[in-house]
């Protein structure tokens, strides 16, 4: 979003910081889980209460990045949801400052992607999020004793995400949402410890979000 990207330039986060260096600095990130609501059916058949789902509930997704040494990471996080709640045009000194939430489409990230790759780099599940915004920012403990790495972790809410590549080259080839990404002829699966699992979130050309 134009409005987004221009607030947070006027805060010192650049668009290049956002969109190259913020991903890398993302330490953890939590595989999204979701369910189904359902509702009891009585009535179709005697005797017989069915469920039915009627609405697909998705789990708010946790990140965690390291802190750089110019606090960009903080601002970046700190100033968006600034930004969801500035839509009043009184400056925020003066004593008659009020919150006004702005609008959805002004402050929810497009697309937002997620790749988890195991050690070796040749296996990958992708994930695809949909109206993407922090919802909660975790308080920061700052200790000047031992030399411990500062790090800031963040929830963040979305519509809804789907799993398996998105991208034009996928759709053509058939290998979207999960397509073929299966090979029928290799050994059994194997099971991995998080000892050989590595995750990264991969910037979106559309995304205002960090990756990793």
């Amino acid at each position: 979003n134009g409005q987004l990207s221009t607030h947070l330039n006027s805060r010192g986060v650049d668009t290049r910081f956002i969109t190259e260096s913020s991903g890398l600095l993302c330490s953890s990130a939590s595989i999204p889980g979701s369910s189904l609501a359902t509702a009891d059916i009585n009535g179709n058949f005697m005797g017989l209460q069915e469920k039915m789902a009627h609405t697909r509930i998705f789990t708010e997704m946790q990140l965690e990045f390291y802190v750089d040494s110019d606090y960009r990471m903080i601002k970046f996080l700190e100033h968006w949801m600034e930004f969801i709640t500035d839509g009043s045009e009184v400056n925020q000194t003066e004593k008659t400052y009020y919150y006004r939430m702005r609008f959805p489409d002004e402050y929810k990230c497009d697309k937002t992607k997620i790749t988890k790759f195991d050690r070796n780099g040749d296996k990958e599940l992708e994930y695809t999020f949909i109206g993407l915004f922090p919802k909660n920012l975790t308080s920061i403990p700052v200790s000047y004793g031992t030399s411990d790495i500062l790090k800031v972790s963040a929830s963040f809410e979305y519509e809804r995400y789907i799993s398996g590549k998105t991208t034009s080259k996928s759709v053509k080839n058939n290998t979207s949402n999960n397509r073929g990404s299966v090979d029928f002829n290799s050994n059994a699966p194997q099971i991995f410890s998080d000892e050989v699992i590595s995750e990264r979130i991969i910037p979106s050309a559309t995304s205002n979000i960090p990756f990793r």
